[in-house]
């Protein structure tokens, strides 16, 4: 005869998943900046006021001979954040990080990372290694043995103050890509800014505005393959290194040294594709094989990554689903990838531009769930209702009794 003995436990159900979904996934932790009992809140204030100094240090000098330069640097750099701030703020729709969390990790990264951490150690070390191996070797070798070192630790601190400044929050290499791609944003308009300066001055003030426009052609196309895509799988890396969530710990070091790597081929891009191609390797590595590498390399962290995300994603929704709020389609779309959901838009045929923004409602649904811990509120609710609204079904709320 068979039964339920006294250590056999009933199946969850689907509201225990979703518990367990919030539970683990860190979704709906607030973040607050200023915790003056928070230490870390102390290494934010006092390396933001840093980076400052160095800022105004470094620039202050350029300010009446290349002001133009600097003010059109700002300009179009400010400009060319915007498409980047609106993908990156697509990708987060599996986590919902805080935005003020996702602010802090640009805004360290723009001015502390740059400024008080990464640029100090690169004047020190490239100067290091010109005393100790000669100038010729320096010229060559010295930014990729420099820059991926100093930079990636800098921007990857970005994702340390925010774990400590909300410790429940992180819980997923997922959440470390879309800080990191955060940071390396900001280190990377900061350092694009300096480069325009740099430029003017090298043209001893000339066409300050066409340098600044250059630059952007220059360093803005590269820039899609470089600090933002490094950043990004260097914090995934790292959150699997140190084990929050899950216990990939050589994953994670493989990836933030494959990171390092690929960094240092693009800093050295002369040296390296002379060694590696011959006489064609400046050309060919970084317009063809770097940025593949790069791509490739994102894709596989993405591809690793997300899978808990959106897991945790269904289990959060899952109630929902079985009690008629949203359906199984719509599940599966927000829960899914970008053709999962490319394929439930096209599925939707001439009403493909209502189902968009259904997906966009039931993802508040799930944002106002977890930020609830589960529970029911009037803004639970009226997200709910939202998701019947922009359907067409008159709004209601179709739970059973």
């Amino acid at each position: 005869m068979t039964g339920v003995g006294p250590t056999d436990e009933p199946p969850a159900t689907s509201a225990d998943l979703r518990d367990r979904a919030i539970r683990q996934s860190g979704w709906g932790t607030p973040f607050h900046l200023v915790q003056p009992r928070n230490l870390v809140f102390w290494v934010f204030v006092w390396g933001m006021v840093a980076g400052a100094l160095g800022l105004v240090r470094f620039y202050s000098p350029a300010v009446g001979q290349y002001g133009v330069a600097l003010g059109s640097g700002v300009l179009v750099f400010g400009v060319y954040t915007v498409p980047w701030l609106i993908l990156l703020h697509h990708h987060n729709r599996y986590t919902s990080i805080p935005t003020g969390a996702l602010v802090v990790a640009f805004a360290w990264s723009a001015v502390a990372a740059t400024y008080w951490m990464a640029l100090p150690a690169n004047e020190a070390l490239l100067g290091l290694y010109g005393k100790t191996f000669g100038t010729v070797f320096a010229q060559d070798w010295a930014p990729g043995l420099t820059a991926p070192l100093t930079e990636e630790i800098a921007k990857a601190s970005a994702l340390l103050i925010v774990v400590g400044l909300a410790r429940g929050l992180v819980n997923s290499a997922y959440d470390g890509l879309i800080i990191g791609a955060y940071a390396g944003l900001g280190l990377q308009i900061s350092e694009d800014v300096l480069y325009v300066v740099n430029g003017a001055a090298a043209a001893h003030g000339a066409d300050q505005i066409g340098t600044a426009l250059v630059t952007l052609g220059t360093r803005g196309i590269a820039g899609l393959t470089q600090h933002v895509l490094f950043s990004a799988v260097y914090c995934a890396g790292l959150v699997w290194l140190l084990g929050r969530g899950s216990r990939h710990r050589v994953r994670g070091g493989l990836l933030m040294l494959a990171v390092t790597v690929l960094h240092s081929a693009w800093d050295n891009m002369g040296a390296v594709g002379t060694l590696l191609l011959g006489p064609v390797g400046p050309a060919v590595l970084p317009f063809a094989l770097l940025p593949v590498l790069g791509v490739l390399l994102l894709a596989l962290t993405f591809r690793l990554a997300a899978p808990r995300e959106q897991a945790w994603m269904r289990d959060l929704l899952r109630p929902e689903a079985d009690s008629g709020v949203i359906t199984e389609d719509e599940l599966g779309a927000v829960a899914g990838g970008y053709r999962t959901r490319r394929r439930h838009l096209r599925h939707a045929g001439l009403h493909r531009r209502r189902a968009r923004h259904v997906l966009h409602a039931v993802g508040d649904l799930a944002g106002e769930l977890a930020r609830s811990g589960g529970r029911e509120t009037r803004r639970v609710d009226h997200a709910r209702a939202e998701v019947g609204r922009l359907r067409g079904d008159g709004g209601s709320d179709p739970r059973p009794g």
